[in-house]
């Protein structure tokens, strides 16, 4: 399945059907008197968050959708019947914006959110509606109400708990793919990564979702690259869990550039985040070089990072207990009531 994280498409409501013009002729009754309906209610346009969706890749083939119209009115004082509402399947943490691509209408945020974006018209009164003392044969009838009709656009920001960031080739696939069973693609080359990527990694018994982003260069806030489209989706990590290859040259400018970029990017929307520290790929250099850019790193961080060899499993429960730590956190912060114990099953 291709991924899509952005989409411009077109919504149009039904229009409320019209009110009949009708009046009751039976035998042996003389004075029938009106009876025309009233016109149905046209159809409402919604969008609704579903889980098994990460893409809005189906809304790249069809951009426009309209509800259907509302059915006029009949004689016998039938109403017409309400027309059918069209509900847009969204995945979970799609966010709606107008036209401009800069008013946020809507955020769904949570499996079952729906939010109604162009409401159907009202269906017309019949005459029978108008029948009164002094107008007892009304001859007219009212129309159905107009639709609304609007553009909007679609974005995707993916909700994971922690999110990979470093530069090109710093080993965030590969670890990726050896501790979830997501399968991105790896390569010995820059930018292999494209789109975005999630996993469910499992340690001591407790799952947490991983987002791995393309690489970020030096002036990746600013569109450099394509790490600053997608830099968004780590917006609703937990934790961002900070990859330096131990294959750099300059180690301490290898993360300094990553970090400039995330505390520049959305007027430091990302710059407060719990960054986990890892020296990747250990296993590609000597012992000494590996201390000596371990203590590099630590010297610009301010915390010492761990040695991180996915291709080894070296360190990786660690690193994984460390961001799952991070997560537990903060997820009891956010619902005391339900802590998250992390002894339960073991771990110390």
């Amino acid at each position: 399945m291709k991924f899509l994280d952005q989409a411009r498409i077109f919504i149009k409501s039904g229009p409320g059907g019209a009110g009949a013009v009708s009046f009751r002729r039976e035998k042996y009754i003389e004075f029938g008197g009106p009876d025309g309906g009233d016109g149905g209610k046209g159809g409402d346009v919604w969008v609704e968050a579903v889980e098994n969706l990460n893409t809005l890749i189906d809304y790249r083939y069809q951009q426009h959708f309209k509800a259907e119209i509302g059915m006029h009115g009949m004689g016998r004082n039938r109403t017409g019947r309400q027309g059918e509402d069209v509900v847009l399947k969204v995945p979970v943490g799609t966010q709606i914006f107008e036209e401009d691509n800069e008013t946020l209408i809507a955020d769904l945020t949570e499996p079952g959110e729906r939010v109604r974006l162009a409401r159907g018209g009202n269906g017309g009164f019949g005459n029978a509606h108008f029948k009164s003392s002094t107008n007892q044969a009304p001859r007219h009838a009212n129309p159905g109400q107009d639709a609304e009709e609007r553009t909007i656009w679609l974005r995707l920001k993916l909700i994971a708990d922690a999110g990979l960031v470093g530069l090109p080739n710093a080993g965030k696939s590969t670890f990726l793919a050896t501790v979830t069973r997501a399968k991105p693609k790896i390569a010995d080359y820059p930018f292999t990564t494209l789109t975005p990527n999630l996993g469910v990694a499992r340690i001591d018994n407790r799952e947490f979702v991983i987002a791995d982003i393309p690489g970020l260069i030096e002036g990746a806030h600013e569109g450099v690259g394509i790490g600053d489209r997608f830099l968004g989706h780590v917006e609703r990590t937990r934790v961002l869990l900070h990859l330096v290859s131990a294959q750099e040259d300059d180690v301490a400018e290898a993360y300094q550039t990553v970090r400039t970029e995330i505390d520049a990017y959305g007027d430091g929307i990302l710059a407060d985040k719990p960054e986990v520290l890892a020296l990747s790929q250990i296993d590609t250099v000597d012992e000494e070089t590996v201390r000596e850019k371990s203590d590099a790193l630590e010297a610009i961080a301010g915390h010492k990072p761990i040695r991180l060899s996915s291709a080894t499993h070296h360190n990786l429960d660690l690193v994984q207990r460390a961001l799952m730590d991070e997560i537990a956190d903060q997820r009891e912060a956010e619902n005391p009531s339900q802590p998250d114990n992390r002894w339960q099953s073991g771990e110390t």
